[in-house]
């Protein structure tokens, strides 16, 4: 295998996530290796990894699931308006109804990181 500057980066940074010294991998890291692997342009895998995260989003806000099969699914989830407590005065107040993103790994996904 040889070893490219995005491969040494790439060990670099499992290295650090080994030693707890960092944990987030960003848009840009993400795009780096994705153009590493398909042999493609960093520009050209920025724009890929863009078109997938603008598909997800718009799916989603359309109501509809993705599914990845091996990686996971992503769900629209709505909250029913409810009823809380203002923690400073105890006041009882209304919580409006909302919607978010819920995320289920799928089973290649965790068999990965156990």
């Amino acid at each position: 295998m040889q070893i490219t500057p995005v491969t040494r980066k790439l060990f670099k940074r499992v290295f650090a996530l080994i030693n707890n010294e960092e944990n987030i991998m960003n848009k840009t890291e993400l795009a780096a290796i994705v153009a590493d692997k398909a042999d493609i342009s960093k520009d050209k895998a920025n724009e890929v990894v863009t078109a997938i995260t603008d598909e997800i989003t718009a799916a989603l806000a359309r109501d509809e699931a993705v599914s990845l099969i091996g990686f996971g699914s992503f769900v629209r989830r709505t909250r029913a308006a409810r009823k809380g407590k203002n923690p400073q005065t105890g006041a009882e107040i209304e919580i409006a109804a909302s919607n978010s993103v819920g995320f289920k790994a799928g089973k290649a996904l965790k068999d990965s990181v156990n």
